[in-house]
């Protein structure tokens, strides 16, 4: 990965099973959450996998990813928070645009800004430890509401989010959060059984696929994101959010 931050190798595993590039989330005591580094090396790394027209796995273990890292949000200035939420929106774009096929391999919880980068990707395979939750309209952030409603309906998504409801790999799978459940040693043999079953197309091919079913929210989502961070106390309606959880 060339072109990926230096910062990024202490936070990302880069492998490749074929033509399928592979990056797996290395933050395991933070649960892989989304910090600065780890979004700037996914970021440049879907960005490369679609310019070489590789198509990409991300995976986390036996966590996947517990969603945007909070850690030390007191330092920061609400600007600075806004940026951050704002390039995690743009690595969300990127992989739900992307020009190649996409997989999340879910071995474990997706959480938050996790579950909306599973979400984001063409394929999400799960085991039977897999698990959503889309907590962040708890503190006012939204990311990926109309991929999720585009998957799995507009009830059904807004019965998730008005619960905030955790949503186990079975019920995911009913739904379309999973694409597919498959026991813990298949997660990438089935990435690469996928990719090989689409030899016969040529890329043009695959990317007017890619994006002639699926909905382009992007421009709608971005500035839904701005609206709801331009409201005064961002940091507060996060403080709040994790003092409920500490109860």
């Amino acid at each position: 990965m060339d072109r990926a931050p230096p910062e990024s190798s202490a936070v990302i595993g880069f492998s490749e099973a074929g033509v399928l590039r592979i990056a797996t989330l290395t933050r395991p005591e933070q649960a892989n959450a989304l910090d600065p580094a780890l979004v700037a090396g996914l970021s440049a790394f879907v960005q490369q996998a679609a310019e070489e027209g590789r198509p990409f796995a991300l995976a986390g273990g036996r966590v996947f990813c517990g969603g945007f890292d909070l850690g030390g949000f007191e330092q920061q200035s609400e600007g600075d928070l806004l940026l951050r939420f704002v390039r995690l929106e743009m690595l969300l774009q990127s992989v739900s645009r992307a020009s190649v096929p996409s997989f999340a391999l879910i071995g474990g919880a997706a959480i938050g800004a996790g579950a909306d980068l599973a979400v984001a990707c063409t394929y999400r395979i799960g085991t039977r430890r897999a698990r959503f939750r889309f907590p962040g309209f708890r503190f006012g952030v939204a990311l990926g509401t109309r991929r999720l409603a585009a998957i799995v309906g507009t009830d059904r998504a807004r019965a998730i989010l008005l619960a905030d409801a955790t949503v186990g790999a079975e019920e995911a799978l009913a739904i379309g959060l999973l694409t597919h459940l498959v026991e813990e040693d298949d997660l990438l043999p089935s990435a690469e059984r996928l990719v090989a079953a689409q030899s016969g197309l040529t890329p043009p091919a695959t990317a007017r696929i890619l994006g002639l079913a699926g909905p382009d929210t992007g421009d709608a989502d971005l500035a839904d994101l701005v609206r709801s961070l331009a409201v005064p106390g961002l940091r507060g309606r996060i403080a709040s959010y994790l003092a409920g959880k500490t109860r």
